[in-house]
């Protein structure tokens, strides 16, 4: 696999479905599921999962809890994540990362077909293409996950394209 094979990838977001029904429930509600509601009051603050975006101030945001490598591997994760209202559809970048990843310490975790980790690496949020590059550049690695290092919260997935 050549270098140029090995960089093109997709980000992608997560489906809004699970989670619309989020915002119809009381605080009460949302506590007995482990989620919790806040209006966004900083940016960046409330990186939405959905969308890839940050969250504008004033925007309404689900926090809760996503199991992002569902898997029966060692490596079944399950992380706290934002969802914004306002997502109705998951984002999708091909060969380029949405700016909410660009600005933040990254941990990148490679994955292969038995989803068990096969590298990893903390890198500064424009320096993600290149983790992605050499990462892929290895035909064992089928996906990436990304966490923002500093929680350690799940971000995205990446796939090769």
């Amino acid at each position: 696999m050549t270098k140029t094979e090995a960089s093109h990838f997709t980000v992608r977001g997560l489906s809004p479905e699970p989670f619309q029904g989020l915002f119809d429930l009381s605080d009460d509600e949302l506590e007995k599921r482990r989620a919790k509601r806040y209006i966004a009051d900083s940016k960046p603050g409330f990186p939405c999962r959905v969308s890839l975006q940050d969250a504008e101030a004033g925007d309404e945001v689900i926090l809760t809890n996503f199991i992002h490598l569902p898997t029966e591997s060692p490596y079944r994760s399950t992380h706290a994540v934002f969802i914004r209202k306002a997502a109705t559809a998951a984002a999708v970048y091909t060969d380029s990362l949405p700016e909410m990843l660009r600005n933040r310490l990254l941990s990148v975790r490679a994955f292969d077909a038995k989803d068990m980790l096969v590298g990893a690496d903390v890198v500064e949020g424009d320096r993600t293409e290149e983790a992605i590059a050499r990462f892929f550049e290895d035909p064992a690695v089928e996906f990436l996950h990304v966490h923002f290092a500093k929680p350690g919260c799940y971000a995205c997935r990446i796939d090769r394209a």
